[in-house]
């Protein structure tokens, strides 16, 4: 299925063949009394919205200034599942919607689970990744290289990660019933969730983007979550996908055989756009369209497509362009004529960002349904974890000595190189930097001096990469980049995956890979066998950049110049990853390593609050501004475009609820939802006339997918208003009717 990605580099050549690295877990429950036999886990799911403010914060990934949230294409969310022997340990994965883990976040979601378990769950056994979006809000990091573009630390960001993870992980605890795992596998039991691992950048939505979205990883998990509950909900769903591969859910939702054009009409025109309104939060929430296909006797189904060893992995797969002349770009330094800001990635739906995170979302997500409904090999063994600190400023590693023998050489402060700022052909930097430069430029060292000089020492131990940020030594007003980073293994049968704080390349990854499995099949036990999987879980617990070769590290393009620790990085972890992968197999323990910042009360935040929010004299929050042509009618592939008077989306997120929302008229009065902000083909937009205005309005679109019902419809608005002395208004709006045929 993922061939036309191919020339990404995400794959295993040998001569014979080659192999792409897919893992696929399916988590399967036992309904039937009597079935706790064949059950050897406890398997527990949970999902929650993790979606952060969709104005005026910066996005996390391109480091763009200029790429500011204006609203949301779908929403994020929290995607957990346990694992647990019935009498013995347990490991918690959660997969974020979200650019990458944070170590404070990690922190303070730690320290609420140990309010409410105990020592249940630890920094030894909860794994915490994300999927590398670079389309959410930032400023949810502590380290301040991560945060300044977003003008520091954005509380709401970092609130709504801490709440919805803790919420998702008591959910999969709360759902904690007899189970069994398959790698690649489905099962007449009762699938209730799916993980996937499969590397490739968040990166089809481009660097202008403004609207809050999972890209290709959160795309592919909304469509395998719709495709199990169509199969898993007959009154709700139909059983084929519609022609765009896409699942089709609405289409049934209602059973309205009308097909008159003049009576629907007739029908749409007593529907007149109604003036904005006082609403509640919850209304928001209960007329979410998937809430009404939950069932109280089961958890949804819970689909996750997790981040592996993405770091040299673009989706933007028609290869790199230059913008002014369409010629290619140049190969060895991704320039054109010398600037590498004309130098962009085209994706498969080039120039339409969001038809590109459709199709690559839609590859992940045919892929995976393959995957799941065919083989069927089931998890058996133990569950078990190690988890360790490691300072990797100073660490002492063994490496090969050419001639024979070995040395010990030490890794290095955090520092970035020139060929950081150039950026990639996903997200191009700006000025004259360029990748594949392992000299530097003296006007670009003088500027890096007025923040820090690096001493020979640091020179020496990074070359050859000529460093632009030395950023392991700036600790003013607090630590630029981390120094201490957490590593984990969790096991659960023959499955082991290796948490990492960072974006091992495609290479970089399969030594880390064969290095651990080596010492899990070579320990004379024989509990691993030949058929052992082990996956890497990218981005995890926190973040520190890239991990290249050796090899790669001395070309100096992006991925080398962002290997913060110096040139033998990947074999610092190799080393430490083996450490703990023979304290596993031994069943040995290992020291927890010296513990890392929490750096929250240095934060320091210049995004300024929401003052008020008003609108034009005679006109309520909710108003429509510009409504549906009257007695109008629209086809499939038509977009309806609705715009109302709005609030700053900051006021509240509507966490689990919606901001846009299109319902179907059912009988003569009562309207049913059928799409909201968790649907891809719904954007909602929010725009004010300037910086400082307090008048802002919310364009809602809706691109009529192939499979909705012909009938009546609508669009509707919910929003949150700031009041001049700071109280919190809820209002909604819904334009005029129209018809769909």
């Amino acid at each position: 299925m993922m061939e036309l990605l191919a020339s990404t580099g995400c794959y295993f050549q040998s001569p014979f063949r080659t192999i792409w690295l897919w893992i696929s877990l399916v988590l399967v429950l036992q309904y039937s009394k009597t079935a706790l036999s064949d059950s050897n886990y406890l398997v527990g799911l949970g999902s929650y919205d993790i979606t952060g403010p969709a104005a005026d914060v910066n996005m996390m990934g391109y480091a763009n200034t200029e790429q500011i949230a204006a609203g949301i294409h779908f929403r994020l969310r929290a995607r957990s599942f346990i694992v647990a022997e019935p009498q013995g340990k347990r490991v918690v994965f959660v997969n974020l919607d979200a650019c990458m883990a944070s170590q404070l976040v990690t922190i303070k979601v730690l320290e609420r689970l140990k309010a409410r378990y105990g020592e249940l769950y630890t920094e030894q056994n909860v794994a915490i990744s994300g999927i590398h979006t670079h389309a959410g809000p930032g400023g949810y990091l502590q380290y301040v290289v991560y945060i300044v573009t977003s003008l520091g630390f954005v509380h709401q960001s970092f609130d709504v990660l801490v709440d919805g993870i803790e919420k998702s992980i008591k959910q999969a605890h709360e759902n904690l019933r007899p189970g069994s795992i398959f790698v690649n596998k489905d099962d007449q039991w009762g699938p209730v969730g799916s993980f996937n691992w499969f590397a490739t950048h968040g990166t089809s939505m481009s660097r202008t983007n403004s609207l809050i979205s999972g890209d290709n990883k959160g795309a592919a998990a909304r469509f395998m979550e719709d495709w199990l509950e169509q199969n898993d909900i007959k009154s709700s769903y139909i059983d084929d996908l519609g022609n765009d591969g896409i699942p089709r859910r609405v289409s049934s939702i209602i059973s309205d055989d009308r097909d008159n054009r003049h009576e629907l009409l007739e029908l749409a025109a007593s529907f007149q756009s109604s003036p904005g309104r006082p609403s509640t939060r919850t209304l928001s929430i209960a007329r979410r369209v998937r809430n009404a296909f939950r069932q109280a006797d089961k958890p949804g189904f819970v689909s996750a497509f997790c981040q592996t060893n993405c770091g040299d992995v673009s989706p933007n797969v028609l290869g790199a362009f230059c913008i002014d002349t369409g010629l290619p770009c140049d190969f060895n330094h991704s320039t054109c004529g010398g600037k590498n800001e004309l130098c962009y990635g085209h994706g498969p739906g080039y120039p339409d960002e969001f038809e590109s995170t459709r199709i690559i979302g839609e590859r992940q997500f045919r892929k995976a349904v393959d995957l799941f409904n065919t083989t069927s090999e089931q998890l058996k063994g133990k569950v078990d974890f190690r988890h360790t600190y490691i300072d990797f400023s100073q660490l002492e590693v063994t490496i090969p000595k050419e001639g024979g023998g070995s040395e010990v050489i030490k890794t290095c402060p955090a520092a970035m190189g020139f060929a950081f700022a150039a950026g990639t052909t996903d997200g191009p930097g700006a000025f004259d930097f360029k990748q594949g430069d392992n000299k530097g430029n003296p006007f670009w060292r003088l500027v890096r001096n007025l923040l820090k000089t690096p001493d020979k020492k640091q020179v020496d131990c990074q070359h050859p990469k000529p460093i632009l940020l030395d950023t392991g030594e700036m600790k003013q007003p607090y630590d630029w980049a981390p120094s201490i980073l957490p590593i984990q293994i969790l096991r659960i049968g023959q499955l082991v995956i290796l948490s990492v704080p960072g974006e091992f390349t495609t290479m970089s990854g399969r030594r880390l890979r064969d290095a651990v499995k080596t010492v899990l099949t070579s320990s004379g036990n024989g509990e691993f066998g030949s058929n052992i999987h082990v996956v890497i879980a990218g981005l995890t617990n926190t973040y520190s950049q890239y991990i290249t070769t050796f090899e790669e590290y001395k070309i100096q393009r992006y991925e080398g110049a962002s290997t913060l620790y110096g040139p033998h990085t990947l074999s610092a972890y190799i080393q430490e990853f083996q450490k703990l992968a023979t304290a596993l197999i031994k069943g040995q323990p290992v020291e927890p390593g010296p513990q890392p910042p929490d750096l929250l009360n240095k934060q320091i935040s210049l995004l300024t609050p929401v003052v008020m929010d008003s609108t034009p004299p005679g006109i309520n929050f909710g108003d429509v501004s510009s409504d549906v042509p009257a007695n109008s009618t629209f086809k499939r592939g038509d977009t309806v475009t609705v715009v109302f008077w709005s609030a700053c989306p900051r006021n509240d997120l509507m966490t689990e609820g919606t901001f846009s929302l299109v319902e179907i008229l059912q009988g003569k009065d009562t309207w049913i939802p059928t799409y909201d902000d968790d649907d891809f083909c719904l954007r909602f937009k929010w725009s004010r006339p300037s910086k400082l205005s307090s008048r802002s309005q919310a364009t809602i679109e809706w691109t009529i997918p192939p499979s909705a019902s012909p009938g009546v419809y609508r669009v509707r608005h919910f929003g949150a208003a700031k009041g001049l002395f700071g109280s919190i208004r809820h209002f909604t709006g819904s334009s005029s009717a129209f018809v769909v045929a």
